[in-house]
Order: C-alpha cells, then sequence, then structure tokens
C-alpha cells in the first residue's frame, strides 16, 4: 500500500508553542501562604476586638464625666490629694474654691473660643492655708483693655467650677515661652513657675459662668466670658473596629478565591492532557 503523503506543515504550526496546563503551586508555597493569611486574619480581627474594647471604655468615660460635669459642686483636692489628681478620675470634675484673686498674677494664654480668637485669663486664687489653685476666669477677646485682665485686690470669693488637667508644653506648633509671656496652652507648672508661685495645685479650674446684673452681661467686654468649657471626647472606634473587621473578611475572602481554584488545576491538568493524547492518536 501507498502512504498517503502527509500535508506539509505551515510555518504557524511549527513556531506555535505548545500549550501547558497551569500548574498547581508546590506544597511549601501553599503552607506559606496559608500562614500568612491566618496571622493577617488574627491581627485584623484582634484589632477590630480591641477597637470594640476601646469603644465600651470611651463610653464609659463619657457617661463618668457627664456625671461629674452634673453633680454638685465640691471642695476642690488640697494639697494632700494632689499626688492622686488625675486625667481619668478627675478631670471635669465640678469643683469649689475659695480665697483671693492675685490680680497682678493674671496670666494670658491665647484661645480660639465660640466668641473669636482672644485670650483665657488665669489668675491664681491664694487660700486660706497659703495653696494656690490656677482659676481661669474667662474668655477676654484681643483688643480688651488691661482694667479687666487686672483690677484692684477683692475681698475674699468662692468659685465653682470644673476641673481641668494641666496642659504642658504649649498648642498646636507653638510652645509656650514663659521669657516673652506668650502662652499657648494652660501649662500649670510653667506659669507658676513664671510668676514665682509655690504650692500651686497641678490642675486649674474652669470658672462657671455666673449670671450678671443687665449692664454687665456676657459680651459687654466689661468682664470676662465664664462657662465657655467645651466637653467633647474624639470618639471613632466603631469606625476603627469595623474597618479592621472588614479586612479580616477580605483576608478569608482571598483565601477561599485561592482555595477554590487550586482545586480545579488539577482536573483541568488531567483533561487538558487526555485532549493532547487524543490528538496525537488522530
Amino acid at each position: 500500500m501507498k502512504a498517503e503523503p502527509q500535508e506539509p506543515q505551515t510555518a504557524a504550526h511549527q513556531n506555535a508553542a505548545p500549550a501547558t496546563a497551569p500548574r498547581s503551586r508546590s506544597s511549601a508555597t501553599k503552607m506559606a501562604l496559608a500562614a500568612c493569611a491566618v496571622l493577617l486574619f488574627a491581627a485584623f480581627f484582634a484589632l477590630g476586638s480591641w477597637q470594640l474594647k476601646r469603644l465600651q471604655w470611651k463610653l464609659d468615660l463619657i457617661q463618668r464625666v457627664d456625671a461629674r460635669v452634673h453633680a454638685p459642686a465640691v471642695a476642690a483636692p488640697g494639697p494632700q490629694q494632689w499626688p492622686r489628681i488625675n486625667a481619668e478620675s478627675d478631670e471635669y470634675r465640678h469643683v469649689r474654691v475659695s480665697g483671693s484673686y492675685l490680680y497682678a498674677l493674671t496670666t494670658r494664654v491665647q484661645a480660639a473660643t465660640e466668641l473669636g480668637g482672644g485670650y483665657w485669663l488665669l489668675t491664681p486664687l491664694r487660700s486660706a492655708d497659703g495653696s494656690t489653685v490656677l482659676v481661669n476666669r474667662g474668655f477676654v477677646p484681643t483688643a480688651t483693655p488691661e482694667s479687666v485682665v487686672v483690677v484692684a485686690e477683692s475681698a475674699p470669693v468662692v468659685v465653682n467650677g470644673l476641673l481641668r488637667i494641666s496642659e504642658p508644653g504649649g498648642g498646636f506648633l507653638r510652645h509656650n515661652d514663659p521669657a516673652g509671656n506668650r502662652w499657648y496652652s494652660r501649662d500649670v507648672q510653667a506659669i507658676a513657675a513664671a510668676r514665682g508661685l509655690d504650692r500651686v495645685a497641678p490642675y486649674f479650674v474652669d470658672a462657671e459662668a455666673v449670671r450678671q446684673p443687665a449692664a454687665q452681661e456676657i459680651g459687654d467686654g466689661l468682664r470676662p466670658v465664664a462657662g465657655l468649657t467645651v466637653i467633647a471626647f474624639h470618639n471613632s472606634h466603631l469606625v476603627y473596629a469595623l474597618t479592621w473587621y472588614a479586612l479580616a473578611l477580605m483576608v478569608a475572602g482571598a483565601c477561599y478565591w485561592v482555595v477554590r481554584e487550586e482545586r480545579k488545576l488539577p482536573h483541568n491538568a488531567g483533561k487538558d492532557q487526555s485532549e493532547s493524547e487524543d490528538g496525537k492518536q488522530n
């Protein structure tokens, strides 16, 4: 029998690269990827849970502060209690202090309020036992006359207000300059040192607003505006928690997709090999 002539292969057939089936990853690679995925999932989940704990802590703090602010005024902590003063337990406590103002030692601290820019007036209040508490008498505009800042010595007074923790260092991108008498934060220790005060409480008191006669209402420029304390807490812990949990779910979803694709590879590889062998036989 005469053999039938084979059709010549075209250049395209000769140059065509053989089709290769995708190969499954090695066991070592799979184990490394799995370990990374587990670590990422655990880390993101732990961060989300931590933010939920922070959220609960912040809500409890807000509730405690609200209770302190609206509680009846109590005597401010004395010298024996000063070492135990801290923000978590004492900030925004409604307190009462009494004594005589040392108006000549008043310090202006730069402030930005709902009334505009100006200064807080921090005046030492000397108690009968010789200890001193800095009292934030309130806000004054920049152009306030000196007669409002420094007035004649007065008789003993009683001041109700909110206990505030010292603000050391300065304000945003600005440092206190005691030598130049420029203050950007209510730094109790630094102000006391600059004014030569001793036995000074480690906190200051934001005086609360007191109803004044019609001729001396708030905003008339005749006296500092008290009662402008802003009580606000940054609370984005729920958003952070949801973000971390979402990242954990994304890692889990990516793992599921990779596992699904890996399971397809052996089946496809075997199918392609079988089709290749049938083609050769034909």
